[in-house]
This record gives C-alpha cells, structure tokens and sequence, in this order.
C-alpha cells in the first residue's frame, strides 16, 4: 500500500518546477593570463509552457462553478461551513460563439504551488496562472446533449493538473468536470478571496488517517455534485447539454483511487478509469455491477501484475465487467498529469517517455475507453497491443 503522503503529492513540483543550477568546470571559470575566455557553451532554450492542442474537432467553452454542500462536514476542516468544491467545466462550444481565453489557474493557486518548491519568481507565476488551455469562457455550448465525464486530480495537487486531458475529452464533444476537493490541495482560490490549503495533507502524513476517508468523501462530492449539475434545479445555466444518462469518471492517483468508489456509492456513473492510483476500498465480490472499469499505470515494478502495489491484482477479480489493466513504459507516477509539460519546459526528465508522448498515449486510451463505454463507439484500440502505441502494454493476470 502507498500513503499519499505531501511529499509524493509535491514531488511532481520538486521534479518540474526546481530549476536547475548551471555549473561551469573549473577550468571555464577563470581562464589563464594571456589565454582569450573560451566562448560559454550554448544553453537550449527551455521548452516553451505549452499544453498540446487537443485532439478533436469541437471548441471548447470552460467555466468555474463554487458548489458548498452544507448536508454534510467537511472531514478535515469541521467547522468550516459545509464541503466546499471548486469546479471547471469544459465542454463542446458552439462555433459561433466567441469568448475569453480561459486561464489555467489563478495566480494565487499559481504562486502556491511554485512556493512549495521555493519558486517566488512573478514572472513564472503569471506564466504557469495563464498557459494556454485552448479553452474559452463565456461560451454557449454546441447544440445537443453530451456525455459527462467527471475528473479527480491526484492528492495534494490542484484540479488544473489534469486541464490537458479535460480540455481533450471536451473536444471530443464531452462535458467534463474537474473538481477541486476542499483541503486537499496545495491551494484552491475561492470567490471571496480565501485559499483553502492541504489541511488533509497533515492529517494523512502526521495524524495517521487512512485513505479511505479520502475517497470516501471525494466519492460524497461527486454524488453532491451530479445532483447539482443533473437534478431538478442545476446550478450551471448550459446544464440541459449533460446527457445524464451517460456519465464517466476518471482519476489520477488516489483521484483514480476515488472512481472506483464513487462508482460503489452511485450507479449514475457509469464507467470509470484509475490512473496509476492504489486502492483504498476493497470492492465487494459483486464488484461494480458489471460497469467497465480501465487501469491505466506504470509500466514498472509498481503497476506490473505482482507489483509492489498489490492493490491492483487484489481488486481485479472484483471487477466483473468489462475491464483492461494497461501499462505504459517510460513513464512515472505523474506522466498520466500535466506534470510532463511542466517537466519539459524546466529541462527535467520525467521518465523515459517524451513529454508530448506521454499526454498523447493517456489521452488516446481514456478517450477510446469513454467512446466505447458512454457512446458505444468500437475502439480497436482497447482490443490489444498495436503497432501506433508500441509502449503500451496489455495484462491479463
């Protein structure tokens, strides 16, 4: 079992956003009487902060949506005024309507997330709060009804870790809800100007508490919020373009982790994807009732069947419906994120895998399990190994 402690949670910031000191041999750095300064080596450029353009052939529209469920406490603040959420939507955006280019963070969660890894420089801050997320706000939606699919980022990181694969499903003619779960990220800006930082954080790393308490509650908030986005009275104008009838949910880390969980706690959702997180919960011997569940992970001694995350091979009998366990070579814990991009731009190796290629090969599987699965879409792609995605490999333990 793996604790998602604050340490893994920020590893992804340590390895993308520390950057790197240049050191000169000894012999460059003071150059001998009479002997002309040898010309500095030629730095690269780093990689410019850019997420790929997405995929499929609709606009997308994005929007911010500030959901409290006062039903219930929130689990690591108590007192707080019931569970806050945080939520952009993206979705398929009608082709006459023009709007604002939607921001990738504010420059408050920017500035905390670069402050965890001693990064304070403005420059950088503005450039990661306005990177390009080929979405726009203040949109109408395309006309029709869109399948939905919910999304749970990784523990300790913020909702935009995963705006790449967002903004790709909704150009793929999604509705898709990224949802930042109050507490438990390194910080989530809300309308009236309070950060809510990663209390939980402390209360996994020091205080002892187990994970199921948090996909326990992450799987309360999407039941919270599919009440508001699909029942009588939704909370977003554009809501009549969810096709309630067809809802998915994807996760990186323990966010992946929390799908199968929310899929336990409500039959709306009817397709899920874990993304290289260990479970929590033991799922029952029913499973999920037949609902078609993706493992998509690591292709190390982690994920592998037999691997030190036994989680996997103990809930995979559990899952009785139709169901794949991928792997992809090359990659790390964070290449199923935005963390490549950012990686890329500071020069830092993420793994084996090209950053653009790592975004590409999750991008490709988990739109392919949705189609399937919410559109009833073949996808040859998910029948085995194929020569256009050779670092991907299938298990059948």
């Amino acid at each position: 079992m793996f604790t998602p402690t604050r340490a893994a949670a920020a590893a992804l910031l340590a390895c993308a956003l520390a950057l790197p000191a240049t050191v000169l041999p000894a012999s460059a750095a003071t150059p001998s009487a009479g002997t002309a300064p040898a010309a500095p080596a030629a730095v690269p450029a780093p990689a410019p902060l850019e997420l790929p353009a997405p995929t499929g052939e609709e606009r997308v529209g994005s929007t911010v949506l500030h959901l409290v469920d006062r039903s219930r406490k929130d689990p690591w603040v108590p007192t707080a005024d019931g569970r806050e959420l945080m939520v952009t939507l993206h979705y398929p955006a009608a082709r006459r309507s023009h709007g604002a280019p939607a921001p990738y963070a504010t420059e408050a969660e920017a500035r905390l997330l670069l402050a965890g890894v001693g990064v304070a420089d403005p420059a950088a801050v503005r450039a990661l709060a306005t990177m390009d997320t080929y979405s726009e706000t203040g949109v109408r939606p395309a006309p029709g009804r869109h399948p939905l699919v919910l999304l749970s980022p990784g523990f300790g990181v913020p909702r935009f870790t995963l705006t790449n694969l967002a903004v790709d499903l909704a150009s793929r003619g999604y509705v898709v809800a990224s949802v930042d779960h109050a507490y438990e990220t390194s910080g989530t800006a809300v309308p009236d100007g309070r950060i809510l930082t990663c209390v939980a954080c402390k209360a996994l790393d020091e205080d002892g508490v187990h994970g199921s308490v948090v996909t326990g509650a992450r799987a309360a908030d999407m039941r919270f919020l599919l009440d508001r986005l699909t029942g009588p009275r939704p909370v977003w104008t554009y809501a009549g373009a969810i096709d309630r009838s067809r809802i998915g949910m994807a996760g990186h880390s323990i966010g992946g982790a929390a799908a199968a969980t929310a899929m336990l706690a409500d039959r709306r959702i009817d397709a899920g994807v874990n993304m290289d997180g260990a479970f929590w919960d033991t799922l029952p011997a029913k499973g999920l009732g037949g609902r078609p569940f993706l493992l998509l992970g690591t292709d190390d001694e982690t994920h592998r069947p037999g691997g030190l995350d036994a989680t996997w091979d103990t809930t995979w009998p559990a899952l009785g419906g139709w169901k794949r366990w991928l792997t992809v070579a090359g990659t790390d814990h964070f290449s199923f994120s935005d963390g490549p991009v950012l990686q890329r731009h500071f020069g830092l190796p993420a793994g084996d895998i090209p950053a653009d290629r790592a975004l590409a090969v999750t991008r490709a599987y988990v739109g392919a399990f949705f189609d399937r699965h919410l559109r009833g879409t073949p996808q040859p792609l998910l029948a085995g190994p194929g020569p256009l995605h050779p670092e991907v490999r299938f298990h059948r333990p």
